[in-house]
């Protein structure tokens, strides 16, 4: 963990990735303080798939979600209804998206396209190893 934010009732939880890149997690204060999360602790982070949305292109356009994880497409595995998308972040790390098929097609997505994650601080799991 990379940074703690404390607060009466939520804490800010920071990690860094292997590649440098930054997730914000939003989560109790109680919870922060029975896991331990405190600056230089191992922690790993959680998100639905059904949680992240994949951007090609915001042009120019500033959104709330303070995570927006930059990666290519590693794979893409289509549904009849979704697809779910594969996305290599760097640093050996991959996550996981599930988008709709029609979306998938409209972003053009396909290996080796760029792309961007981005999710709620408050979509985030924060876990730490037993």
């Amino acid at each position: 963990m990379s940074g703690v934010t404390v607060g009466a009732v939520q804490d800010e939880i920071e990690l860094t990735l292997h590649a440098g890149q930054r997730i914000v997690a939003v989560v109790t204060h109680e919870s922060a303080a029975s896991l331990g999360l405190v600056p230089g602790a191992e922690a790993f982070a959680l998100v639905k798939a059904s949680s992240v949305l994949l951007a090609t292109d915001l042009g120019g356009a500033r959104l709330s979600a303070r995570n927006q994880l930059r990666g290519t497409v590693a794979r893409i595995r289509p549904g009849a209804v979704n697809a779910e998308v594969l996305i290599d972040i760097g640093g050996g790390q991959t996550m996981a998206a599930i988008v709709t098929q029609e979306s998938a097609l409209s972003l053009g997505l396909e290996p080796g396209t760029a792309v961007l994650a981005l999710f709620k601080a408050s979509s985030v799991v924060v876990g730490v190893p037993g």
